[in-house]
């Protein structure tokens, strides 16, 4: 009988699925094409000419990638408003339910902060301890660590916890002879050599902070749908303090709910893998993720290194589904704290994105999993495009100005001049339309949080979040130039075939110097005085509508120093201003993640070391051998 009601839920889902994505790609072309014809009747009032025509087909590319984000924060705003999609995947936790299967959480750290993994780690297994599933979770801490000053420091870390826990037997750590595979590597080697021992497989990041009734919920919601291969819980952001960090934890805790209900009603089954706060199935894993070595040499070949959406992508040509659960609660990472940091995080993400164009031509993927790896490369390559769009419109601005408007077209053989037109009325509607699906999705964020007494009270009020919305919104304006730069920068170096290393992140409250910030931006400092100064000389009418950029570009240094200040962030905590939940009333991961980062720094390092780092601390083989259909990434011995 549950395998009737489980077709018949099939066969609904992907009716459902059909509809859902008509609507969705129907609204997002239309309004592109709504605005890409009000910008072509524009244009072509005066004349039409090559670079008009350039500027008109990137224009409609980019109005067609924000028109796609804003369908789905107003179809996330309609799930969240009526209270329950029927067609999303609905975790039925159970406190007292027995798991079936044994899960496996494991970490995989690269010259990581030591403390700060280690009290995030105890923090998840004195939250998981408290529940009657707790002896079905094991713990691996799966080092790459190549400095041996850490790897020391992360044993005794271990060793410790495991004293302090009572834990042999259930938390283990091994440090691989070499990082072959990176990442992906790293999670391959441990499924091939333990796999066989776990029926499911919970990635954490370094960052990572998660509830046991979370972990707990996520292994039983696998146990009750055998056809998932992937559930993803929608990580929050929280502990840090600098200004910036907390503009970007106030941004994603108030909007990030929205757009994930959005991105559920569309792509259903068909969601994505973030790479971590992920439960996988790891039989299916292990038949069918074993990752290819693209052809060619970094940046564009070699290694994978965004595998998280080739996994996904994988499991469903392989029947398995991949669901974004935002109901599941209590999931939580960081955030680099200052611009700098953030931006280097997304020079690796650029280039692992942009990798996946080798990858979407294999066969047997689903049609929709094609699309994740062009998102995942539009969310990069869009900020050329931008800055294409603002060249041309201000070369544009300017010629006119300089040259006038020409009354006599030559060869037009026409006694009366052409006179200049202007579309006023259109502008308006373009300039309208642009408006709207910018700023509404924040608005029906906000919205949502202001319609519930409880949840507005956690931001501080209706007066404090409609004053962070705003602030938030201004900042996020003169980000915005800054790491377009950033990112045309990245696409251009991979396109010239220049890779990047692989490095630990920050994840500090690291503050940045004013030397640090004008060596990062002066070339960002220098073009925007450069093109404000070219406006102001040809085009002085057209400055206004530049304004935004040229600013964004010219106040970078001080917008990166200022807001890397954890003392900013303190001091407008303190009055109120975006504030989030979590910091109005700490869940209590969160609150025991800040007790045991402040008892390791009362401790200190005067610990004794032990006398040598050991390569593997695991448990007696399980093997589950991965697949072979692709060439592995990582082709490691299995450890003694």
């Amino acid at each position: 009988m549950d395998t009737v009601k489980r077709l018949d839920r099939e066969r609904w889902l992907a009716h459902q699925a059909r509809w859902r994505r008509c609507v969705f790609f129907a609204l997002t072309f239309l309004t592109a094409f709504a605005a890409g014809f009000l910008m072509f009747d524009i244009l072509r009032a005066n004349r039409l000419g090559p670079l008009e025509l350039t500027g008109l087909i990137t224009f409609i590319a980019l109005f067609t990638w924000i028109a796609g984000a804003f369908w789905t924060a107003v179809a996330g705003f309609f799930v969240r408003a009526i209270g329950r999609d029927p067609a999303a995947l609905h975790p039925q936790g159970d406190p007292e339910r027995a798991i079936r299967g044994r899960t496996a959480i494991v970490l995989p750290i690269y010259n990581e902060d030591t403390q700060r993994v280690f009290a995030g780690l105890s923090a998840i297994w004195s939250s998981l301890e408290e529940l009657p599933q707790a002896r079905s979770f094991d713990f691996f801490v799966l080092s790459d660590t190549r400095r041996p000053e850490i790897a020391v420091r992360e044993e005794q870390a271990w060793r410790s916890m495991v004293a302090r826990y009572g834990a042999s037997g259930r938390l283990f750590y091994r440090r691989r002879a070499d990082n072959i595979g990176r990442k992906s590597g790293n999670l391959a080697e441990f499924v091939r050599n333990w796999g066989g021992a776990y029926e499911y497989m919970i990635v954490l990041d370094a960052d990572s902070v998660m509830s046991g009734r979370a972990l707990v919920t996520m292994a039983q919601t696998m146990d009750d749908h055998p056809e998932v291969g992937i559930v993803q819980a929608l990580p929050l952001l929280a502990g840090r303090e600098t200004l910036f960090a907390r503009l970007l934890q106030f941004a994603v805790r108030l909007n990030g709910p929205l757009f994930a209900a959005g991105l559920t009603f569309w792509q259903l089954g068909e969601g994505n893998y973030w790479g971590h706060n992920a439960i996988i199935r790891m039989r299916a894993f292990a038949e069918h993720c074993s990752l290819p070595r693209l052809r060619g040499s970094p940046p564009f070949g070699g290694e994978i290194m965004s595998h998280d959406i080739v996994e996904a992508a994988f499991l469903r040509r392989a029947g398995y589904r991949t669901w974004l659960v935002p109901d599941i609660t209590g999931s939580w990472e960081e955030i680099p704290t200052n611009v700098i940091d953030y931006a280097a995080r997304d020079r690796r993400w650029a280039q692992g994105n942009l990798q996946h164009a080798g990858v979407m031509p294999m066969a047997g993927l689903h049609w929709l999993s094609r699309i994740h790896m062009l998102t995942g490369i539009l969310s990069y390559a869009t900020s050329p495009m931008w800055l294409l769009v603002l060249l041309v419109s201000s070369i544009l601005t300017s010629i006119e100005a300089v040259a006038g408007h020409k009354y006599f077209v030559p060869g037009a053989h026409s006694l009366f001049p052409t006179w200049p037109q202007y579309r006023d009325g259109e502008i308006v509607v373009l300039l309208s339309m642009t408006c709207v699906i910018l700023f509404l999705p924040k608005i029906l964020g906000a919205s949502l949080v202001m319609a519930n007494r409880q949840l507005r009270a956690a931001y501080g009020g209706a007066r404090r979040l409609i004053e962070g919305l705003l602030f938030e919104q201004l900042m996020s304006m003169l980000l915005a130039p800054t790491m377009m730069l950033f990112h045309t920068t990245f696409v251009l170096n991979a396109l010239m075939g220049r890779s990047v290393g692989w490095d630990a992140q920050p994840r500090g409250d690291r503050g940045i110097s004013w030397r640090e910030g004008f060596m990062r931006h002066r070339w960002h400092l220098l073009l925007g005085l450069v093109w404000g100064a070219a406006i102001l000389a040809l085009a002085p009418k057209f400055i206004g509508w530049m304004l935004p950029v040229i600013i964004g570009m010219i106040f970078a240094v001080p917008f990166t120093v200022l807001t890397s200040r954890n003392s900013l962030g303190r001091e407008l905590r303190a009055r109120g201003l975006l504030l989030t939940p979590e910091e109005t009333s700490p869940p209590p991961e969160l609150a025991a993640l800040e007790a045991n980062l402040a008892e390791a720094e009362l401790a200190g390092t005067e610990a004794e070391a032990p006398a040598q780092v050991s390569a593997v601390r695991v448990p007696q083989h399980a093997p589950l051998a991965m697949a072979d259909e692709h060439e592995p990434v990582a082709r490691t011995p299995r450890a003694a």
